[in-house]
């Protein structure tokens, strides 16, 4: 009976490998799995007939796979394994005695006049010695590392002394990437790659906010903490903004600006990257804002401004394509109009708003409150501290507009862009960005970008552009140029642009440098043309001062999420590193067009373009299905443009980079990344109205619907039907790169595959991660994106890994750094985990520090 099931799978998995290989070949793939099924197949009907001819052929077909896969991957583990790991199984359990049935002394007699071959033969010793040779090869392939990129900073590099030099004391974190500037960088070396290994938990705090099954997918822990002033402040994706002590992580205050949580259907995202701190002195004080005494009942007041502010929240909507399908809106409703509130002539600040946090929420406010109590600010937008971002906005959506990420502080304004709705549908809100004087809360001016020279506030009454460009990211500024840098999206719908006007195609995946007090466009870059793919820019720009050809350049510093890091001067926007135009695939689907070329800089990640060996899976069988997949897709390498057939986008819209951004370390010039590749497919589908669902059901989110445009859109990840990459790993690394020449000094496989298997394996692939790194002074890298739970700690020289430990939910956030009173460097995490990631839920925040 054993031999018999054996045989029977040994056929089976041929049979399957005859029928996919032969579709694989006409489509113009490899004919090795249509060889290699029928030589299964025939041996697996060779031994179910006790036939040694069996085992002879399955040796040869296991000798067959084993050359193949050496000349088509070399000695890759990772690559290896899917194509000859199934076969070794079988063929081990052929050399098993229940198959081969090796006789005792007493039934020698009987074997030497059987002929049927039961007995351990030179078919089975052929056998074994293939096995032991693929073995050998799959031992030594698990001590190579192809993907590696070894390399070293120089000695001098990392001896560079460490400056703070922007005025920010040294041991705090008082912005989104520490300071407006976006390096991600603290002059703080008490931690360095010696004693890195000592870090221990300081404390935890948990938030008591976890993402639960009512809330969007997307509900996720974002923030990076702050610490100013001997206090951490951190926000939830509910807008709660909790204060702690930096010493002991016990709670301060909390602020809860009782969030109206919008409808899922039009909500993608909850979530809060980041509060923005402000200080001010008397002195700073502009003519119309005063110090005021101290109010006695100044909690009860508190209390009734908070009221207010919640009864300015925004819940009607307008009767647009995704209101309507979503039952929040009848047709031809009229857009709500939302006035701004006259803002109050003069401002009496208390001393407690000397210093104040600037919140956004996922319900459209913006509202001030005290650093120091966590009560509110009232002047800043009337007696309720707030601002409606809903105000003058068209095609009112609950929950399709507000600030993912903290707002700008400049001298006396208040810079706010928002995030919008990707693909739900043409009749979207606008992408505008405001500025708000910081005291009183008016409008000083808006940039609206397809209408992008009216900067003047606009008059209540009237509208912005409907599915104006947004910057959902994090925004830089250099208050020394006094220029705002904003990483721009794009307007809906990502995948079909035959609708877009010039400005759009002007402004969006750019970045925009705008002058921070008038809001005019200083300059632009593109990054990519006519974006097709969902590759707006995602990551807050890093400025640095580079020394480039031995002079010093005020540089600016992007990621992107096709891979490609442009080095430019942030003064005039020109590139410091060489940008070149490239030629692009073409043939956009009917009525759209492709640009015929796309920019590619001198510091690039973008990946290699697959191809049919570069398809992965568990066993011959997902691999063949995802070379059959692979084929079928239209793939012309990078910039693919959509199609109805269906296309892959690779890297895929998740990004080489995304939000998280890299870390620079203005004084060593070295960029610390973390890119990312996933390939994605994306379908577009005809709709044959404004309002029919064609990709999603009744009752679900309509993300991708494209109402009003002519498709829909079918995207994923390029996955098996085991729900496995269908790309052979790494997924993800961690690089260094030289700024001063754009060189990459070392790029190094990262993560493993701990929390994504269903056995919790130790094993290093390389995986996928989101949020950023972190670097300092003290020559060590930090980053807690990875997809498997883990913070861990780098060597910038080399780029190793030298410290890690476990999270208790998924730290998909930036870290940050600080030094507290008790005279230690401490390094905070937030593990909260990623709704759209599929990593574990939390609420932990902590801290680790050297010991005592």
């Amino acid at each position: 009976m054993y031999r018999l099931v054996l045989s029977a799978i040994t056929f089976v998995v041929g049979a399957i490998l005859v029928v996919g290989g032969l579709w694989l070949a006409v489509l113009g793939g490899s004919w090795f799995y249509l060889v290699l099924g029928a030589m299964l197949a025939t041996s697996g009907i060779l031994m179910a007939r006790h036939n040694p001819k069996g085992v002879g052929l399955y040796a040869l077909a296991t000798l067959v796979t084993l050359c193949w896969a050496l000349w088509e991957v070399g000695f890759n583990w990772w690559a290896l394994a899917p194509r000859g790991g199934l076969i070794l199984v079988i063929g081990v359990l052929v050399l098993l005695p229940a198959f081969i049935n090796i006789p005792n002394r007493s039934d020698r007699a009987a074997v030497a006049s059987n002929r049927s071959g039961t007995s351990f033969d030179i078919n089975n010793a052929a056998l074994a010695a293939v096995i032991v040779l693929a073995a050998a090869a799959g031992i030594y392939s698990m001590f190579q590392d192809p993907e590696d990129v070894a390399g070293t900073f120089d000695h001098d590099r990392m001896g560079a002394v460490s400056s703070s030099g922007d005025g920010t004391p040294p041991g705090q974190w008082v912005a989104y990437g520490r300071t407006s500037m976006g390096q991600r960088y603290s002059p703080l070396a008490q931690i360095t790659p010696k004693n890195v290994g000592n870090l221990q938990v300081a404390w935890t705090y948990k938030t008591g906010q976890i993402r639960g099954q009512n809330d969007p997918q997307e509900t996720t822990y974002e923030v990076t903490p702050l610490m100013v002033n001997d206090t951490v402040y951190i926000c939830t994706p509910f807008s709660t903004v909790i204060a702690l002590d930096p010493d002991t992580g016990k709670e301060k205050w909390r602020f809860d600006p009782k969030l109206k949580e919008p409808p899922q259907a039009t909500t993608q995202h909850m979530t809060c990257r980041g509060v923005a701190y402000e200080e001010v002195t008397p002195a700073d004080l502009p003519p119309n804002v005063s110090l005021a005494p101290d109010v006695a009942g100044a909690p009860v007041q508190a209390g009734a401004d908070l009221q207010q502010s919640v009864d300015e929240i925004t819940t009607q909507a307008a009767g647009v394509p995704q209101n309507v399908v979503t039952g929040q809106a009848q047709p031809g409703a009229p857009n709500p109009v939302i006035n701004r509130d006259q803002p109050p002539a003069s401002v009496s600040l208390t001393r407690e708003c000397m210093k104040r946090l600037f919140v956004p929420t996922s319900d459209g406010r913006l509202i001030s409150i005290s650093a120091e109590t966590g009560k509110i600010c009232p002047g800043f937008g009337g007696a309720d501290g707030t601002v409606n971002l809903w105000a003058n906005m068209p095609n009112v959506t609950p929950g399709s507009f507000y600030s993912t990420s903290p707002p700008v502080i400049t001298h006396d304004l208040v810079i706010v862009a928002g995030a919008v709705n990707d693909n739900v549908a043409t009749t979207s809100p606008s992408g505008v960005i405001r500025a708000f004087n910081a005291y009183t809360g008016a409008l000083v001016w808006n940039f609206d970008s397809k209408n992008p020279d009216a900067t003047g506030p606009i008059p209540n009454g009237q509208t912005y552009s409907n599915n104006a460009p947004n910057s959902w990211s994090v925004a830089s500024y250099d208050p020394k140029l006094g220029l705002v840098y904003f990483p721009m999206g794009n307007e809906s719908p990502d995948q079909f642009g035959a609708k877009r006007g010039p400005e759009t195609e002007r402004f969006s995946s750019s970045i925009l440098a705008l002058h921070a007090d008038t809001g005019k466009v200083a300059w632009v870059f593109q990054t990519v043309h006519h974006d097709l793919w969902d590759y707006d820019v995602p990551a807050q720009p890093s400025l640095v001062d580079l020394t480039v050809g031995g002079q010093d350049v005020p540089a600016l510093v992007a990621p992107t999420k096709q891979g490609e890091i442009f080095v430019l001067n942030r003064l005039t926007g020109q590139p410091i590193l060489p940008v070149q135009e490239e030629p692009a695939p073409q043939g956009a689907v009917d009525r759209d067009h492709t640009s015929p070329t796309q920019p590619h800089s001198a510091v690039s990640f973008r990946p290699k373009a697959l191809t049919g060996a570069d398809m992965w899976g568990v066993t011959l069988i997902d691999q063949l299905y995802c070379r059959i997949r692979f084929r079928q897709l239209r793939y012309d390498g990078v910039f693919t443009p959509p199609s109805t057939e269906g296309s892959i986008v690779y890297p895929g819209n998740f990004g080489v980079f995304n939000w998280g951004a890299i870390a620079v370390d203005p004084q060593r010039d070295i960029a610390f990344a973390m890119p990312v590749y996933l390939a994605f497919t994306s379908q577009l589908l005809p709709r044959p109205d404004n309002t029919t669902r064609v990709v999603t059901q009744k009752g679900a989110p309509v993300f991708n619907e494209n109402f009003g445009a002519p498709y829909a859109a079918k995207m994923g990840p390029f996955y098996s039907f085991l729900d496995l990459p269908c790309q052979q790993p790494p997924w993800g690394y961690v690089a260094g790169v030289d700024l001063r020449t754009g060189k990459t000094v070392y790029r190094h496989v990262n993560g493993t595959v701990r929390d994504l298997s269903p056995i919790p394996l130790p094993f290093k692939m390389g995986v996928p991660g989101i949020g950023g790194p972190i670097v300092t002074a003290g020559g060590v890298a930090f980053l807690s994106g990875t997809m498997d739970n883990y913070v861990r700690g780098y060597d910038l020289r080399t780029g190793r890994e030298i410290w890690r430990q476990r999270l208790p939910a998924g730290g998909q956030a930036t870290p940050s750094t600080y030094h507290a009173t008790d005279g230690r460097q401490y390094l905070v995490v937030v593990a909260g985990g990623h709704g759209s990631t599929g990593t574990k839920a939390g609420d932990s925040v902590i801290a680790y520090a050297l010991p005592r």
